[in-house]
């Protein structure tokens, strides 16, 4: 049974940092696909960040590129998203999401339109 849990999120002021994780099981990081997610009160899912491992390209949304930074310790099955320079719109529900075998689609089209497996989310809220 494939599980994916999320954690890290907390309060933070903005301009400071989180680190947050997501802890993976069910499946081995060979042949998948990871993104992380975002939801933040009243608005539409928001795919941050996605890697596939099919094409080992890293996609960012631009509102977070430059500021986020996804890596996976495949050792662990974990993956994470370091988030700096953090602004009150970063505020949301952050989950990770993975596709695993046979998947198709490119990262960037992974983080538009979702991915298979969910987690459950963990809060972030940057305060101003």
């Amino acid at each position: 049974e494939v599980q994916l849990q999320a954690s890290g999120g907390g309060l933070v002021q903005a301009g400071g940092s989180l680190r947050l994780s997501c802890a993976a099981s069910g499946f081995t990081f060979d042949d998948y696909a990871i993104g992380w997610f975002r939801q933040a009160p009243g608005k539409e899912r928001e795919g941050i960040s996605c890697f596939g491992s099919h094409d080992g390209n890293t996609y960012y949304a631009d509102s977070v590129k430059g500021r986020f930074t996804m890596s996976r310790d495949n050792a662990k099955n974990t993956a994470y998203l370091q988030m700096n320079s953090l602004k009150p719109e970063d505020t949301a529900d952050y989950y990770c999401a993975a596709n695993i075998v046979g998947f198709s689609g490119s990262s960037m089209w992974m983080c538009k339109n979702g991915m298979d497996y969910w987690g459950r989310g963990t809060l972030v809220t940057v305060s101003s």
